[in-house]
């Protein structure tokens, strides 16, 4: 399962919540992280949680990969939702750490069949509440 360009394999687990988050909208938010040499899943949001519970599911100093559904309200005044995929690499986060996240990024969002949005962010402000609206729009 492994890809030889970045040698990082996907736990089956990533690709079962994510299914669960799309299709059955049971989570808000799922974040992974890279543990050895795979993929796997580390936080899962509740359907209620929100925005802000997200983003603060993200760690300050470390890489991560997260999806969010993203509920919202067009100008026509319909009410749609957008997966958004967001590459988390902290400018604190180790120089190591980013090296893998950003080479492994494109195998692993090719795992999670759904993803509308992706954005790619190094500290909070390039991924604010209005950035998202903005792009889901």
């Amino acid at each position: 399962m492994a890809n030889s360009a970045s040698g990082m394999a996907v736990h089956d687990d990533c690709k079962l919540k994510f299914h669960e988050l799309k299709a059955k909208r049971i989570y808000r938010f799922i974040t992974f992280k890279i543990e050895g040499q795979q993929v796997v899943v580390d936080k899962i949001g509740s359907p209620t949680d929100n925005y802000d519970d997200f983003t603060a599911a993200l760690p300050s100093d470390e890489c991560r990969y997260a999806v969010f559904d993203f509920d919202f309200t067009t100008d026509e005044n319909c009410q749609k939702s957008k997966i958004f995929f967001i590459a988390w690499a902290p400018d604190t986060s180790k120089i190591r750490s980013k090296m893998v996240y950003a080479s492994s990024k494109d195998r692993f969002k090719r795992e999670l069949d759904g993803i509308q949005v992706e954005l790619q962010a190094t500290d909070p402000s390039e991924m604010s509440l209005d950035i998202v609206k903005a792009r889901a729009l």
